[in-house]
């Protein structure tokens, strides 16, 4: 296509990681077991959440919503980090990399809120537990998650219209492993003020706000667990966020390191290594860290492989 003397762009190329090429097949092995291990074990958690009625709680009901949000997060950038790896020519159509992006804010977003209503759901069954129940009902739950839903899907359409409007020219490079939002704005040959505008306000509201959410939970939290006097009960209430705990570092300290507190000393290696953290190490290492770390994972596992071997065996 042409518009004037500038050739329009209709596809990109990803040059994906630095890897050199004699170790291109080790990283390839690598990367597939990891995404594997992300599909089977988030896929895991949610089919022993579904089986258990022990897991009908809202607790877990939030976690099942994660780690649906997980797998599919995983899903927008590994499959086409994977077949680019074993592609001479490593391009991604125009449509298709606004489509990543957007299937990227999105899941990316949800999982931030989702975090957000689990830490409402530790506070609420810490600080009132004789009235968890009534507080945290399906009808609740199910309007935070829907809430999240709602929100997420017009945040990452706000940011995929904006890119929409723009043009890109004769540089259809991105120096990247999929198809980031400022790599594309910087490819762009318009005007992108609008874009970093909203990126700064309505983004940064999206991240700040749930993550300050969080900190209040937790604030009031710690205040409960301290007015605890006895070390049964601040180890039990660390033994029920901690899980939690580890999830919401591992996926805000990275996000919060690359895109609110951006350095001009970051290389395109340390941004893709950190990008690497968020959309596919933490996504990994979260059945991990809810199983291995909990007592009812472990028990819905027992339960309903005792309950498979004992049909096989009737």
């Amino acid at each position: 296509m042409k518009m004037g003397n500038q050739s329009i762009v209709s596809e990109f190329l990803l040059l994906g990681l630095p890897i050199e090429p004699n170790q291109r097949d080790l990283f390839y092995a690598l990367f597939l077991a990891m995404y594997l291990t992300t599909v089977l074990g988030n896929l895991l958690i949610i089919m022993l959440i579904q089986l258990d009625s022990h897991l009908h709680t809202p607790m877990y009901f939030f976690l099942s919503n994660l780690s649906f949000s997980d797998l599919c997060f995983s899903s927008v950038t590994m499959p086409k980090l994977l077949q680019n790896m074993q592609s001479q020519v490593p391009h991604i159509p125009y449509a298709g990399c606004l489509t990543q992006m957007y299937f990227f804010l999105f899941f990316g977003d949800l999982e931030s809120f989702l975090l957000v209503a689990m830490a409402y759901d530790r506070y609420v069954a810490i600080c009132y537990p004789l009235h968890y129940t009534t507080i945290m009902s399906p009808k609740l739950c199910l309007s935070l998650v829907a809430l999240s839903w709602v929100l997420t899907t017009l945040h990452a359409m706000l940011h995929t219209l904006l890119m929409a409007r723009l043009c890109f020219c004769a540089d259809n490079i991105i120096p990247h492993f999929f198809c980031d939002i400022s790599a594309l704005l910087k490819l762009s040959c318009s005007d992108t003020w609008v874009n970093e505008l909203v990126i700064v306000t309505v983004g940064g509201l999206i991240v700040v706000i749930p993550f300050l959410l969080i900190i209040m939970s937790y604030a009031r939290i710690l205040v409960s667990i301290l007015k605890v006097p006895l070390v049964w009960g601040i180890c039990k209430a660390f033994s029920t966020c901690g899980s939690h705990l580890s999830m919401v570092s591992l996926f805000y300290g990275t996000v919060i390191g690359l895109y609110l507190c951006p350095s001009a000393n970051n290389s395109t290696i340390k941004e893709s290594v950190m990008a690497m953290m968020y959309t596919v190490v933490t996504p990994m290492l979260n059945p991990f860290i809810y199983s291995l770390r909990n007592r009812d994972m472990k028990g819905a596992l027992g339960r309903v492989l005792w309950e498979k071997i004992f049909l096989c065996y009737r």
